[in-house]
């Protein structure tokens, strides 16, 4: 059984992670913490996760004794200093600490620090992409959910030069959740609700993190412009994405089939066929779709994922499992809630 510790247990993140984790046939949650709440059980804070543990402030002496892997489901630029304190654990981290690898990128758009980064064994935690070095990572970086839905839905693409990476065009919509549970007015019902609008433009923190990843896959500079928007429902993410083309609908939606073939999560949908953040809703599941706009040889692609589920905690949970050899479906078999 493998022991699991959550730093962050009362974010939404940290709460998804309590709901996967209490499911799993392997794990047992051995230790959680909450600066907020510490000294309560979690489920006098939140009734729904039938969770009796006493959240505690953080303790690396505990954690190291209890836990074979802990998860920080911290914002970014909390997590790093902490996890350098433990020894014997395994790290997931759903912040930005450790996705880059220039810790000068994380430097210009996160404004901080980190100091003996390159000391570091990281990995950066898309399943998909890196399996293998997950395998045998003692960290991983867990990816950000807009990054999530944006590589997956072009990585068969530029891994096979089907498409120019000069300029890649990103519009992507978000559930109210994929800010995190705190407290501002940008976010409040009366904002949010029958409102949508974009924000962070041609500035948002996910964007060096995508070209890094995707300047991999195809072995070229690529440039993302990217427009984020906020829309009025807790959970999802779709992902629209403009990229030319000179190649036929045809022969790319093979190459992504192909690509994807062996994937458990990864779904390319027939031609025709476009996703809906309600078929992912509560899963782990990714759906992707195509269309080919002739006039002008632009290939849409279109992403659907859960933000809180493949866009952080489900995947983590899917890098856990990798990382201590388990089948990584582990405790995410279940299907998406619909409706």
């Amino acid at each position: 059984m493998i022991r699991v510790g959550i730093i962050g247990a009362t974010g939404y993140t940290g709460l998804e992670l309590v709901r996967l984790l209490k499911n799993h046939p392997e794990a047992k949650i051995t230790y959680l913490s909450s600066r907020t709440y510490a000294g309560k059980k979690l489920e006098e804070v939140f009734p729904s996760t039938l969770e009796n543990s006493i959240l505690s402030e953080f303790d690396p002496e505990k954690v190291s004794k209890n836990c074979d892997v802990l998860f920080t489901a911290l914002p970014a630029g909390a997590s790093y200093d902490l996890v350098r304190e433990l020894k014997g654990v395994k790290i997931i981290d759903l912040g930005a600490d450790f996705r880059f690898d220039d810790p000068g990128v994380y430097r210009e758009w996160y404004g901080k620090e980190l100091s003996g980064y390159e000391n570091i064994k990281r990995v950066y935690g898309l399943p998909e992409l890196h399996r293998e070095e997950i395998k045998n990572a003692q960290v991983v970086g867990n990816p950000g959910c807009y990054p999530t839905s944006v590589i997956l839905a072009l990585a068969p693409a530029l891994k096979r030069n089907l498409v120019d990476p000069e300029t890649i065009l990103v519009d992507a919509k978000s559930g109210v959740s994929g800010a995190g549970r705190k407290e501002k007015v940008d976010y409040l019902f009366s904002e949010v609700n029958e409102s949508l609008r974009p924000y962070n433009v041609a500035k948002h923190r996910h964007v060096p993190e995508m070209e890094q990843e995707l300047e991999k896959i195809s072995g070229k500079k690529v440039n993302v412009v990217f427009t984020p928007h906020l829309v009025p429902m807790t959970r999802g993410i779709l992902s629209t994405i403009y990229v030319k083309t000179d190649k036929s609908l045809e022969e790319i939606h093979e190459a992504y089939l192909e690509f994807y073939r062996n994937e458990p999560f990864v779904h390319v949908l027939p031609m025709g066929i476009y996703p809906s953040t309600k078929w992912c809703y509560g899963s782990n599941h990714v759906f992707i779709g195509m269309q080919m706009e002739e006039r002008t040889n632009t290939l849409i692609l279109m992403s659907a994922i859960d933000n809180l589920v493949k866009g952080a905690s489900g995947q983590a949970v899917q890098n856990m499992n990798i990382m201590f050899g388990l089948d990584e479906t582990k405790g995410l078999e279940f299907t998406p809630i619909y409706p």
